[in-house]
């Protein structure tokens, strides 16, 4: 008897219907194709064992199991389950008129028990677009997928009952999961305040207008003054997830497996912190079996590199591309898949090899030219997309020891998002622009036209300071957002003289 059950692989963030047609005729071999990868041919030790321990018996028949498309490569244990009950049905041990309305997806455990796997949401997705009534797939996964509204959700714990469900001999109920109440109930808390930091007002400052403006920025100070702390407290003062931003930002989650059995929606910015030590591999994504990277699992988020010269400068360079794109092809010889990569990137470092150039207390320990060579470990190409770069020194006593909270997240958070909403209106008819960090050169000419005392300022400074040439549009989008933050239209003054003093490694002086 040929029967077909249906399953789905993941390429990208994307799903793809994958029919699971078995064949079963007079005979006792087994034979898997349809371009099945190790995991995939090992199912078969793992579903007699299954069937064996759930009081079943693995059918004695010539079996022939292909898994169309052939010409996609089928990876991972998640296919345990559509090939068992796919064998169990053409060997007529179960109903198979109800097959065709559900997609089945799990690993098997060798006691007949359900694992949970990866990429379930962007599987519901696609299953919901294919017309399927219902989802089947591990008890574990149930909450992430029952996101998905118009398809029937059923989290199961073995096999066992998969067979008596699909046999009409057990009742289960769908999973049921009211995603926008979720969703608004986790957006306030947050574990770190900005309450919590005591002095660097100028600090919070360039990091409300990052913030404000989705612009990237780089924190140089020595260690110990504060800059990771300020870093991890930045996504409380970022605007709420819209819930397309959050169900983007789950799938990719999802597909990595970061998705803990307890979440169905991720329902803050993320916060990505790698160490200096990643491979560009795993920063970018790819491999053989194409991952998302860092710079997606950020998405809509935060990428915190910390010690930037101590990265690779192969793993730094590799960025370059995804920071104006915002999103990340990952080729190889027979597929290319498309990873989002629209990150707000921060990013700290020492001023020096020792820490302290520019310290108000300590002397500089390092020879002549050291400050300028550790410097030079960052290229000017990724340092030109850094539109805020900004000098932090050491809290004194006196700040550290007051007892009175800062001003707090929640107050930041309020003037962000009024400037966002500004923006929002602002960007209405361009496609692909948010915030005034990815403005083009044509709307940076039509959105920002300061005024005559601020151009004579901003010449002034380029001139006195020794600035580059390509700090001229990274100054205007910044003092774009300072406007924004203050509610007018006019690029004035000391808006510009506001965002002439965030660029503080344009200096030609820095380091000499």
């Amino acid at each position: 008897m040929l029967v077909k059950s249906y399953a789905a692989a993941v390429q990208g963030i994307s799903a793809t219907i994958i029919t699971i047609e078995v064949s079963c005729n007079k005979g006792i071999q087994f034979f898997l194709v349809g371009l099945p990868d190790a995991a995939v041919r090992e199912s078969h030790e793992r579903i007699i064992s299954a069937l064996q321990a759930s009081g079943y018996k693995f059918p004695r028949f010539r079996i022939v199991i292909n898994m169309a498309p052939a010409d996609i490569r089928k990876e991972g244990s998640f296919y345990d389950l559509p090939l068992a009950i796919g064998i169990m049905a053409a060997a007529e041990e179960i109903d198979s008129s109800r097959l065709s309305e559900f997609l089945i997806m799990g690993e098997l455990s060798l006691d007949g028990s359900l694992l949970p796997v990866k990429g379930v949401l962007p599987i519901a997705l696609k299953a919901r677009e294919e017309g399927f009534k219902g989802l089947i797939l591990p008890k574990q996964n149930a909450r992430e997928a029952a996101v998905v509204d118009g398809i029937n959700v059923y989290g199961m714990e073995n096999i066992k009952e998969v067979i008596e469900f699909i046999d009409k001999k057990r009742e289960v109920q769908p999973t049921f999961v009211d995603t926008q109440a979720e969703f608004f109930a986790r957006q306030e808390s947050f574990e770190f305040d900005f309450s919590e930091v005591h002095g660097q007002e100028n600090v919070k400052r360039a990091l409300e207008v990052a913030a404000a403006g989705g612009h990237n920025l780089l924190m140089v100070g020595p260690p110990g003054s504060g800059k990771s702390m300020l870093a991890k407290r930045l996504p409380s003062i970022l605007p709420p997830l819209t819930l397309h931003e959050a169900l983007e930002t789950t799938k990719i989650h999802s597909v990595a497996g970061k998705i803990s059995k307890d979440t169905s929606i991720v329902t803050q910015r993320p916060f990505r912190a790698p160490h200096h030590t990643i491979s560009n591999v795993a920063m970018v994504g790819g491999g053989s079996s194409p991952q998302p990277g860092e710079i997606s699992l950020a998405h809509h988020g935060v990428l915190f590199l910390d010690e930037l010269p101590e990265f690779s400068r192969n793993v730094l360079e590799v960025m370059r591309q995804p920071l104006e794109d915002r999103q990340i092809t990952i080729s190889r010889a027979r597929f290319s898949v498309d990873y989002p990569a629209g990150f707000m990137l921060v990013s700290s470092m020492n001023p020096c090899p020792c820490g302290y150039y520019n310290h108000p207390d300590r002397d500089c320990l390092c020879p002549p030219g050291a400050v300028q060579k550790y410097l030079n470990r960052i290229s000017g190409p990724l340092l030109d997309r850094i539109d805020i770069q900004v000098e932090i020194v050491p809290v004194p006593f006196e700040k550290i020891s007051e007892q009175a909270p800062s001003e707090s997240s929640e107050a930041v958070r309020e003037r962000v998002i009024k400037a966002r909403n500004i923006q929002a209106e602002r960007f209405k008819d361009s496609e692909g622009v948010y915030c005034n960090a990815q403005m083009s050169p044509r709307q940076l000419r039509e959105y920002v036209k300061p005024d005559e005392a601020g151009l004579n300022r901003l010449k002034s400074a380029m001139e006195r300071l020794s600035l580059s040439a390509r700090a001229y549009d990274r100054i205007l989008k910044v003092s774009r957002t300072i406007a924004d933050l203050e509610g007018v239209e006019q690029v004035a003054s000391h808006h510009i003289a506001e965002a002439i003093s965030y660029r503080n490694l344009d200096r030609e002086s820095w380091g000499m």
